[in-house]
């Protein structure tokens, strides 16, 4: 790992980003992302490293933005986290595509005296890129967990990964091990 991932699991928490129902069975790769997602939970908890779930909250009827030119159409089962949540998680809901924007996660973080975001999630180019780039913005430490995150299209999660890999530091679950 480079330097740049150089920090304490004390420093951390872990950003499970939509992983619910609706969206898990859409990606790729469902199966090695759940396995890979499921390890970095454990490696997680293990650590006592703080887990952050968001969850997509659609806007009210008549409160979309007036750019939205479709609304996503999830039933209420499909809104529900695939992944349940431990005793002491923390789940987050948000409108947008930054887990800043119109959340508590700064102040949680900042409280808590947590510098690095391990992000885990769905989708990779819209809202783990999004969040990850507005982290970085806010003097944060984003580092995307490549094979704990997925979207419905393999292409864009790629390229979404090759430019997150020039900007901050894109590592593999499996390297989790190796941080104290």
């Amino acid at each position: 790992m480079s330097s740049t991932t150089n920090f304490k699991s004390s420093e951390a928490v872990l950003l499970v980003w939509d992983v619910q129902r609706g969206l898990v069975k859409r990606v790729f790769n469902e199966e090695e992302f759940l396995k890979s997602l499921r390890s970095a939970i454990t490696w997680a908890r293990e650590r006592k490293v703080p887990v952050i779930y968001t969850k997509i909250t659609p806007f009210p009827k008549g409160f979309d933005p007036p750019h939205f030119t479709r609304r996503m159409q999830f039933s209420q089962e499909e809104l529900e986290l695939q992944v349940s949540p431990g005793e002491g998680d923390v789940v987050i809901n948000k409108n947008t595509w930054s887990a800043f924007v119109g959340t508590n996660l700064e102040l949680l973080l900042r409280n808590s005296g947590r510098r690095v975001i391990l992000i885990a999630g769905i989708s990779t180019e819209v809202g783990v890129e999004t969040t990850a780039r507005h982290a970085y913005a806010l003097g944060f430490l984003p580092v995307v967990l490549e094979d704990a995150v997925s979207s419905f299209n393999r292409d864009a999660h790629d390229r979404s990964l090759a430019n997150l890999k020039s900007l901050l530091p894109v590592i593999r679950t499996a390297d989790l091990d190796s941080i104290s």
